[in-house]
């Protein structure tokens, strides 16, 4: 299924979350070239029928989103890091047809990525920012009712350009995982549980990685890690200890430019696999886990133009 988002909008990013309150699946779409954001509500069904297009007024470009109930309304809000600023925005993203004014939180220098979760164990979303340009990240702490507290930093390596969070040690407690695009490789840094974090340990990827997943593919209930390494065209799986430390990457040929990727069980056999977006081949690979931290060799399918993005949608309906 394919969906229109007009002409020469450039969409980036793509966030998935209940933005209407009715309990069905949504999407928000960033369009880097329009500086709109596209909403398509689904129906239930497995489609999405209503399209709404929104001039937010973006400074510049937005770059990178993330969904997330951040005030606890049963809704999910949107964060949104522009391209070029020093600072991310909150939107409330459909409420009666329209968006409530942003609210804006600064950052560092030019934010690539973001991503929310609980980082103080207080059942409040919490936010943390990839600064590509002043190569650190950004953690602010939820209020819980979709306000924020400042920013603080923590260094990363050099241009950080994607990041994700999970319990890496075993602890209970979210740890912080970067993917930095110039130093080719990963951070790592281990939460303590309040919202404050160790300084960063880093491991080897791959030649400019773009984009990185947390997800166990040895079945030892521990973390691992796989990134997309644009400039080498491969994937490096970097499996955990289970003690927030990891063995050296093992690679994995992929198509060419890999921007982004997920994990998930694509062949019912409770094994992760690996599925990328390749920028320049204009398609997807896909790696089946073999269960013990390998994988086979990809398998690739045509998609449109210059794909940026892919996200793994679990529902109990089918896209179709």
């Amino acid at each position: 299924m394919m969906l229109s988002t007009g002409a020469n909008p450039h969409p980036i990013s793509i966030a998935v979350g209940g933005f209407n309150g009715d309990g069905v699946l949504d999407i928000a779409l960033a369009n880097n070239g329009t500086k709109h954001v596209d909403m398509m509500l689904g129906n239930g069904k497995g489609k999405f029928t209503i399209q709404r297009r929104y001039e937010i007024g973006f400074d510049s470009p937005p770059l990178v989103m993330a969904a997330g109930d951040f005030n606890n309304d049963k809704r999910s809000e949107i964060v949104i890091a522009n391209g070029g600023s020093n600072h991310v925005d909150i939107f409330v993203a459909y409420n009666h047809g329209f968006f409530e004014n942003q609210i804006r939180y600064s950052v560092g220098s030019f934010p690539q990525s973001v991503v929310v979760g609980d980082l103080n164990n207080d059942t409040r979303l919490d936010i943390v920012v990839a600064n590509y340009d002043s190569n650190d990240v950004s953690v602010l702490l939820g209020n819980g009712n979709g306000s924020f507290e400042n920013q603080i930093r923590y260094s990363a390596g050099s241009f950080p350009q994607s990041v994700v969070v999970g319990d890496l040690n075993n602890d209970t407690r979210l740890d912080i995982v970067v993917a930095n695009y110039d130093s080719n490789d990963v951070s790592v840094l281990l939460g303590n549980g309040n919202g404050s974090f160790e300084n960063q340990t880093r491991y080897s990827a791959g030649s400019a990685p773009r984009s990185l997943v947390v997800g166990d593919f040895n079945n030892d209930t521990r973390q691992d890690i796989v990134v997309a390494n644009e400039d080498s065209n491969d994937v490096s799986v970097l499996l955990g200890n289970g003690k927030g430390s990891f063995e050296n990457e093992r690679r994995y040929s992929a198509g060419s430019s890999p921007r982004s990727l997920v994990v998930g069980d694509f062949n019912n056999d409770t094994r992760l696999d690996i599925v990328v977006a390749n920028g320049g081949s204009n398609d997807v690979s896909v790696l089946l886990g073999k269960g013990n931290g390998s994988f086979e060799n990809q398998t690739r399918f045509s998609v449109g133009p210059y794909p940026q993005s892919v996200v793994l949608v679990i529902s109990t309906t089918t896209l179709d």
